[in-house]
């Protein structure tokens, strides 16, 4: 989810204070432990937009930090754009991934200690997720609840995926690491005719 279109959706449905768009961007996401996003990126991200012409700002009393942000013509263009789009994240850009497949080429680091790590830190969250789904009332949090899902059959399938990678760990060290293709530097050789 793009912080930006989300504070553009929420300017659709009416003018807002930028404390009352960080309020609602963290209402929306089910609160900070899901998506902590700083007020200073929120009005960076503000201040990006009006300068872009997405939203527009009035301040009647000549404050600048208690004017009020409103969706322009093109902001609302952009956002009707981004609802026609289709968001997949990213799953082959992976840091977890690129730690592990470092770590074979270093003696000093145990491949399958950061297994055991990261298996720790996917089922505290785990955890976590399956708490705060638990307390939420499925007669007014419907919409919180199925991103608690998403989050937590993102988790078991992370788990899933660590399991897979543990049983050919062995398999993966003896092959060789990935390696660029080099090409020779320097001027190319010149062609007698």
């Amino acid at each position: 989810m793009s912080v930006r279109h989300s504070l553009l959706g929420l300017l659709a449905q009416k003018a807002r204070y930028g404390y009352e768009l960080c309020a609602g961007f963290t209402a929306l996401v089910g609160g900070k432990e899901n998506w902590d996003v700083k007020p200073a990126q929120i009005y960076t991200t503000l201040a990006r937009m009006v300068e872009s012409g997405l939203a527009s700002f009035s301040n009647p009393n000549g404050q600048q930090s208690k004017g009020e942000y409103a969706i322009t013509p093109k902001g609302y263009d952009e956002l009707m754009d981004w609802f026609r789009t289709s968001d997949i994240e990213e799953p082959h850009q992976d840091p977890f991934y690129l730690k592990l497949m470092l770590s074979l080429e270093l003696d000093e680091v145990d491949a399958s200690r950061l297994i055991v790590i990261q298996r720790a830190a996917l089922f505290q969250e785990l955890h976590r997720i399956t708490e705060q789904r638990q307390a939420l009332d499925p007669h007014n949090q419907l919409a919180q609840m199925l991103l608690m899902d998403k989050s937590a059959m993102h988790l078991e399938a992370d788990l899933r995926w660590l399991d897979m990678i543990e049983s050919r760990l062995d398999e993966v060290q003896r092959q060789p690491s990935p390696k660029p293709a080099m090409r020779p530097r320097g001027r190319p050789p010149s062609q007698s005719s």
